[in-house]
C-alpha cells in the first residue's frame, strides 16, 4: 500500500461526514417534525378519546391515520431531488397528508349518527377562540356558562352577590338539563300540588325526566327567559313566542319560547332548534321504496285534495314541508298557511294568519282569499273548523293542488276526520285525490342495541316466516368497554333509543274510492285501498324492525297509544246533504 492510498483510506470517513454534515441539515428534520408533532397531538389527545367514548372503531382509525402518516413521511423522504426545493415539496407533502387525515376524519365522525349534533368535533378555531373568551366574560361576571341572545341583544349576567343571579342559574339549569337530555322540547307548567311546578322533556317523541321545583323559582326562570325573547313580562294570559339564540362554547342552539296562562299558573314551552326540524328531505322521512313512487306520482299530478295526517304532535309540519319542496317553486305558485310559521321553505309564499288581530278575517275567510288567488299549491298547515275544510273541498281539481293537515292516527281515519269536517259526502268524496299518514317511532340506538332470536310462535304472532327472520334487535341502553363491565352508552345516554324514523301509509284516491266515500261505505273504502297493495303501517313498522332500525317494544307501545286514541269515541261518517 502506498502513502498516497493510506491516506485517501484515513481522510475518507471524515470527508463522508462533512458531506453528510451538509446534505443533512440540522434544521431540516427539526422542520419537518414541526407539522407531524401537531398532528400527532390531536391524534392521541382528541381523536382517539373520541373515537373510544363513541365506539367509532378506535383501533381501526388509529390504524389508518398511522398508515396515512407513514405514506406521507415515507414519500416525502424518497423524493429523488436533493435541493431546498425538494425539501419545500416534502414539507409541502407532510402538511397536506396530516391535514387530510384531520379533515376525513372529522367529516366522517360527524356523519355517524352515533355521534351527537353538540359533541361534533369543529375545525372553526377562531369560533373556538370567540367562544372562549365569551366564556371568560360569563366567568369573571360569576359562573353563568351560557350566552343568551335575544332580539333586544345579548342578556346580561348579573353580578355574583345580586338576587337576581340564583334565577339566571336556575334558567341555564332548564336549558341544559334539556340539551344534556336531547329533548326536543322543555315544558315548565304548574304541577300537581300548589306551590309546585314540574320541568319534563320531550325525548324522541315520549315525555320524560319529571322533576318538581318551587314556584317561584320557575316563575322566576320563566320571566328571565320571557325578558330575553323580547315576551311582555306582565302579559301572563295570552300566548306569547318568541325566539333567543343560546351559545355554550361552540355549541348554539336556537331555542323557541312559548308562554300562556294554564290552571295553577303560567306555563312555558322551549322548543330547540324548530326551523332545523323542518329541513329534512321526503327521501329522509322513512319512506319505502313503493311509498316514496307513490308519493312521487301524487305530487306530480297537482290535482285536487291531499290529506296529510299525524297524531297529535307527531311531525305534520316537518312532513307538510318536505312535500311541498317536492314541487319546484320557481315555475309554480306555491304557497302556504300557517299560524305559525316554523321554517322557511325557499320560493315559497308562506302566509302567516295572526288569530289575535282585531277585525281580521277569519282563518277559513283567510283560506278563501288566497284560493281565489288561483296558486298551482297551496299547503294548509291547520283545519281548526268545518268552514275551512269546505273551503278547500270547493277548489278546482284541474286547477290546484291544496294539501291539508289533519290530525289521524291511519288512512281509514283520516278519510273519516275529513269526511265529517266537510259536512257533505259528495263535495268530500269529488275533492280528495290522496292521503298521506305518519306515525313515528324511536330508532333503537346502533352503538347499544341487542340481537337476539325470536322464537317461532312470536314470529308467528307477528306474521313474519321463521325461516327468512333469524335476528331481531331490542333495546339495550348499556356498553362493555373495559373489563367486561357495563357502563351507560354515551349515545342515547342509557335510554336505548336515539332519533325517530316515520312509518307511513300513503294512498292515490281513484274513482273506486271516491264511490265508495260517496256511499258513507268506509268499509268499502279501505277495500278498495288494500287492492293497491301498499303497505300498511303495520307492514312498514315490522320491516322497520327486521331492518334492525326500531324494536318490537317499541312497536307495540306505538300500536297501544293508537289503540287507545281509536277506543274514543269517533263520530261517525255523515249521511250525503246538499253542499
Amino acid at each position: 500500500m502506498t502513502l498516497d492510498t493510506l491516506y485517501a483510506s484515513m481522510t475518507m470517513p471524515a470527508t463522508l461526514a462533512a458531506s453528510g454534515a451538509v446534505l443533512v441539515s440540522f434544521w431540516k428534520p427539526v422542520i419537518l417534525l414541526i407539522p407531524i408533532i401537531g398532528w400527532a397531538w390531536l391524534v392521541s389527545r382528541v381523536f382517539d378519546k373520541h373515537a373510544a367514548q363513541f365506539h367509532l372503531g378506535r383501533e381501526n382509525w388509529n390504524a389508518i391515520h398511522l398508515s396515512v402518516a407513514f405514506v406521507g413521511v415515507a414519500v416525502a423522504l424518497l423524493l429523488p431531488v436533493p435541493s431546498v426545493a425538494a425539501f419545500g415539496v416534502a414539507l409541502g407533502i407532510i402538511v397536506l397528508v396530516c391535514a387530510g387525515d384531520v379533515i376525513a376524519f372529522v367529516a366522517i365522525t360527524n356523519r355517524d349518527e352515533r355521534v351527537p349534533e353538540h359533541r361534533h368535533l369543529r375545525l372553526d378555531f377562531s369560533s373556538i377562540r370567540e367562544a372562549r373568551e365569551a366564556r371568560s366574560d360569563a366567568r369573571r361576571q360569576g359562573k353563568a356558562q351560557l350566552v343568551i341572545e335575544g332580539p333586544s341583544g345579548r342578556l346580561g349576567v348579573p353580578e355574583t352577590e345580586s338576587p337576581e343571579f340564583p334565577i339566571r342559574l336556575a334558567a341555564e339549569e332548564i336549558y341544559f338539563e334539556g340539551l344534556g337530555a336531547r329533548a326536543s322540547q322543555i315544558d315548565v307548567v304548574p304541577g300537581p300540588k300548589e306551590g309546585v311546578y314540574t320541568i319534563s322533556h320531550l325525548v324522541d317523541g315520549v315525555r320524560q325526566g319529571a322533576r318538581t321545583v318551587p314556584s317561584v323559582e320557575a316563575i322566576n326562570a320563566i320571566d328571565l327567559w320571557k325578558k330575553a325573547a323580547g315576551l311582555d313580562i306582565e302579559d301572563r294570559r295570552r300566548r306569547l313566542v318568541g325566539e333567543v339564540k343560546c351559545a355554550e362554547g361552540e355549541v348554539d342552539h336556537t331555542v323557541r319560547i312559548t308562554t300562556s296562562g294554564a290552571r295553577g299558573g303560567l306555563r312555558m314551552t322551549m322548543l330547540f332548534d324548530p326551523a332545523k326540524a323542518t329541513k329534512i328531505k321526503v327521501s329522509e322521512l322513512g319512506l319505502l321504496d313503493r311509498q316514496l313512487e307513490e308519493l312521487q306520482k301524487m305530487a306530480s299530478e297537482k290535482r285536487g285534495v291531499v290529506l296529510l295526517a299525524t297524531p297529535p304532535h307527531a311531525g305534520r309540519t316537518t312532513l307538510m314541508y318536505s312535500i311541498v319542496r317536492m314541487h319546484d317553486a320557481y315555475t309554480q305558485n306555491v304557497q302556504t298557511v300557517e299560524i305559525e310559521t316554523q321554517g322557511t321553505i325557499e320560493g315559497v309564499r308562506q302566509n302567516k294568519f295572526d288569530p289575535l288581530q282585531e277585525g281580521g278575517p277569519s282563518y277559513a275567510t283567510f283560506v278563501r282569499s288566497l284560493l281565489r288567488r288561483d296558486p298551482d299549491v297551496l299547503a294548509i298547515a291547520d283545519l281548526p273548523d268545518a268552514e275551512t275544510a269546505q273551503e278547500a273541498a270547493r277548489v278546482d281539481p284541474d286547477r290546484a293542488r291544496v294539501y291539508v293537515c289533519l290530525k289521524a292516527d291511519n288512512a281509514l281515519q283520516a278519510i273519516q276526520v275529513w269526511c265529517k269536517a266537510v259536512g257533505d259526502l259528495e263535495l268530500a268524496a269529488q275533492s280528495l285525490h290522496g292521503v298521506v299518514v305518519e306515525r313515528l317511532v324511536r330508532r333503537l340506538c346502533t352503538n347499544c342495541r341487542v340481537p337476539y332470536q325470536p322464537s317461532k310462535e312470536m314470529l308467528a304472532k307477528l306474521g313474519l316466516p321463521a325461516d327468512k327472520v333469524q335476528q331481531l334487535f331490542k333495546k339495550g341502553g348499556q356498553v362493555v368497554v373495559k373489563s367486561n363491565k357495563p357502563e351507560i352508552c354515551p349515545v342515547c345516554s342509557g335510554v336505548g333509543y336515539y332519533g325517530q324514523i316515520g312509518l307511513f301509509e300513503v294512498y292515490s284516491i281513484g274513482d273506486e274510492e271516491r264511490a265508495a266515500i260517496r256511499a258513507g261505505d268506509l268499509n268499502a273504502a279501505r277495500a278498495e285501498l288494500r287492492k293497491r297493495q301498499l303497505p300498511i303501517m303495520h307492514q312498514a313498522a315490522l320491516r322497520r324492525a327486521v331492518e334492525g332500525v326500531t324494536s318490537i317494544e317499541e312497536i307495540t307501545r306505538v300500536t297501544a297509544e293508537e289503540k287507545k286514541t281509536a277506543s274514543a269515541p269517533a263520530a261517525a261518517a255523515p249521511a250525503a246533504s246538499p253542499a
